[in-house]
This record gives C-alpha cells, sequence and structure tokens, in this order.
C-alpha cells in the first residue's frame, strides 16, 4: 500500500467523511453523524489520506474537560482495515492530546483488544463523568450501550504512564 498522510480535516473533507461514516452507522458499528455535526467539530477531526489525497480514514479528539478528551468516530475504508491506518489516526488523536496538556483520553468502542494496542485499558463506564454521555441519547441503543470504556492516562508532552521520564 502507498504511504498514508494524516491532517487535520478540512470543511471540503466533510462530504468524504461522512460517506465513511455512514458505512458504519448503517451496521450499527458507530453513531451516526449529520453534516451540521462534522461542520460544528471539524476541528477536532483528522483524516487519513492516500497518496491521490482520497480520504480513506478519520478521527476526532473531542475535549471533554480539562484533562479529559474522547478518541471518537474512528473509521477507516472497510477494504482498508488492518493496515495501520487507524493506529496513526488514534496516535495522531494522542499527540494531540499531549500537546494540549491532557491527562486522559477515553474511548467507546466495540474494539477494545485494537485499543488495548494503543496502551488504552478497560475501565467502568461510570468512573467517566456524566457530561461525557451527552451524545448517548442520540444513539438508537440507549440507554442499554454495549460498548466497551478505554482509557489511557497521558503524562505531559509526550510521555505517556509507564515511560521513563
Amino acid at each position: 500500500m502507498k504511504p498514508i498522510t494524516v491532517e487535520r480535516a478540512r470543511l471540503e473533507d466533510v462530504e468524504a467523511m461522512k460517506a465513511i461514516l455512514d458505512d458504519y452507522a448503517r451496521t450499527g458499528d458507530l453513531l451516526a453523524r449529520s453534516r451540521l455535526s462534522l461542520y460544528e467539530s471539524i476541528r477536532d477531526f483528522f483524516v487519513a489520506k492516500d497518496d491521490r489525497g482520497e480520504i480513506v480514514g478519520l478521527c476526532a479528539l473531542h475535549i471533554s474537560w480539562i484533562d479529559l478528551a474522547e478518541v471518537r468516530s474512528l473509521a477507516v475504508k472497510r477494504e482498508l482495515q488492518s493496515r495501520g491506518i487507524g493506529r496513526t489516526l488514534v496516535e495522531r488523536c494522542l499527540a494531540d492530546a499531549e500537546d494540549l496538556g491532557l491527562q486522559r483520553v477515553f474511548a467507546l468502542t466495540y474494539r477494545p483488544a485494537f485499543f488495548a494496542m494503543l496502551g488504552f485499558h478497560a475501565i467502568e463506564k461510570s468512573e467517566l463523568p456524566h457530561k461525557v454521555w451527552q451524545d448517548c441519547v442520540h444513539c438508537p441503543k440507549f440507554p442499554d450501550c454495549d460498548e466497551v470504556a478505554v482509557l489511557r492516562e497521558v503524562l505531559g508532552r509526550g510521555r505517556v504512564l509507564g515511560e521513563a521520564a
């Protein structure tokens, strides 16, 4: 596979982003996102592009509180999964979290093993502040969420829990 670049999403990327997200929303793997939601949160998103500039994946880092952010809307075109694109997108979000000085990053996922490979660990959903559930009321599975909450500690710029200073 040719090189993938990851960059901040731009307004012109919204239609391609929505198409990828809609594919996962149809199967219940992700919460559907409206165009308005994507435009309003465009600064949260990173996109992965192939060598032709086509968007092949996306991921957002949404700040929830002074020390907490969520990795959300992680999606890679199905035919390109298992090629490291998702990992690269999450790593870019983690680097952004470090740059912002956040202490913790969480995700709600059906694929906790994927996040475990990136240093996240499962937690009880009750450990997260109530504010993070504001989008959940729009989910067709609410209030019976079957996603797993995962968390990763981030300590300062470029350091994660367990690494030497």
